[in-house]
């Protein structure tokens, strides 16, 4: 579960879901009267959703809009895993939006109900409800159309903390002293190819036993080139960091997910969201380690179109 993954339309619909629950309480339907003529008596009662005497508003109302409202956090809590998990054909959110309609068309019709004398009438929580209902469903429907409804809600850059914005010698994100440019830290410029790293114990040009271009054979040895020692590869289990890598900020285009920082094939540890700005303290060839807000740390394998800071 990702709270930094929760957006504007999922709080309107939680907050659509609290302004519900509390119009629940309130009185639904009031009844004012008088009787006597000399001296006429006058007394009132209301009676809110939980009374029984109201059956069904309170469970094709209320209870079915919190319904509705819970499947829809559920669904966005789960995050992408949960896009292919469907209940008799539909996804939660889709089942929460079918409810959230449901029970808006009933609240609305419930509004003409009530006794046939004129002292009957409809009190605040029975507005309150057909309110907190069109935005619950409003919001619910608009979510995945409305790119305002899609924002995340914390938008805020990370405090000032240990390996963040202005401790530890770290610019802040834009900031143009020590602000990495194409070309740097394993970033080729436009249209020039990255250079690859040599393989691990391959010897290279110059090395033991290799001469350079242009170097003179040892003589000691008859004429013949100086044989290399045999050199033992051995595979590394992981990708070794950049010699030349300085810390940046970067965000994602879309939600992504980390790896554990000693086994980059194993299952997620974190999550990265749009419109949070994250350290990355690490490269691994093309992957990154990226350190979170609380300061855990995870393997970004999929650094495709990342915003540098």
């Amino acid at each position: 579960m990702n709270l930094r993954a929760l957006t504007r339309g999922d709080a309107a619909v939680a907050g659509a879901a609290v302004l519900l629950f509390i119009a629940s309480f309130l009185p639904y339907t009031t009844f004012d009267a008088c009787s006597g003529v000399k001296s006429p008596t006058c007394y009132s009662a209301s009676q809110n959703a939980w009374n029984t005497g109201l059956f069904p508003i309170l469970p094709s109302v209320f209870l079915l809009g919190l319904a509705a409202a819970a499947l829809i956090l559920v669904q966005r809590f789960q995050g992408s895993a949960a896009t292919t998990r469907q209940v008799l054909g539909l996804r939660l959110d889709q089942w929460g939006i079918a409810f959230a309609v449901a029970a808006l068309w009933t609240g609305v019709w419930a509004l003409g109900g009530g006794g046939d004398s004129s002292a009957y009438g409809h009190g605040f929580g029975a507005w309150l409800a057909v309110l907190a209902l069109i935005v619950l469903a409003g919001a619910a429907a608009a979510g995945p159309l409305v790119p305002a409804l899609q924002a995340p809600l914390v938008t805020d850059k990370p405090a000032v903390q240990p390996g963040y914005p202005g401790a530890a010698g770290y610019p802040a994100p834009g900031a143009a002293q020590g602000q990495p440019q194409p070309g740097q830290y394993g970033y080729p410029a436009p249209g020039q190819e990255a250079a690859q790293p040599p393989a691990y114990g391959q010897p290279q040009q110059g090395g033991y036993g290799y001469p350079t271009p242009g170097q003179p054979q040892d003589a000691s040895l008859g004429g013949q080139p100086a044989q290399p020692q045999p050199v033992q590869a051995q595979a590394p289990a992981q990708a070794a960091p950049a010699a030349d890598f300085a810390p940046f900020w970067f965000a994602v285009p879309e939600q992504r997910q980390l790896a554990p920082k000693d086994n980059p094939h194993g299952g997620p540890v974190g999550d990265l969201v749009p419109g949070t700005w994250y350290l990355a303290v690490e490269q691994r060839g093309a992957a990154l380690v990226a350190q979170l807000q609380d300061g855990s740390q995870g393997v970004l394998n999929d650094t495709s179109g990342i915003q540098r800071g």
